[in-house]
């Protein structure tokens, strides 16, 4: 089973769609009804539907170490810095994971692009 990603309502629509082009399962937190969560309850919704959350919103790696510190389980968190990486690199690197990883490989993990 390839990972399926949940998008933080921050990631600009065009990852989002590149990784559709390339049969990537992809949901957004707009089109789940999430956009105004706050970050930990989007990280717990992600967990609830089994899908790794991608996000470039600094404050979900705090919410993130801080579930890892005391043992809070989730489905795991892929963080690039909106600075750091295109839009193309984002779509190259999620592509790459969604298609070589399990689900349970970034299971209470926390991955940095770009990779």
């Amino acid at each position: 089973m390839t990972i399926q990603l949940y998008m933080d309502h921050h990631v600009p629509g065009p990852i989002t769609e590149g990784l559709r082009r390339r049969d990537i399962d992809v949901l957004t937190a707009q089109e789940d009804g999430a956009a105004t969560f706050d970050d930990d309850k989007l990280l717990e919704r992600a967990t609830h539907l089994g899908r790794v959350l991608f996000s470039q919103d600094r404050d979900l790696l705090v919410i993130a170490h801080h579930w890892l510190e005391t043992g809070r389980e989730f489905s795991g968190l892929i963080y690039a810095h909106q600075l750091n990486i295109t839009i193309g690199r984002a779509i190259r690197d999620l592509d790459l994971l969604a298609q070589a990883l399990e689900p349970d490989d970034l299971r209470n993990q926390i991955e940095f692009l770009p990779l």
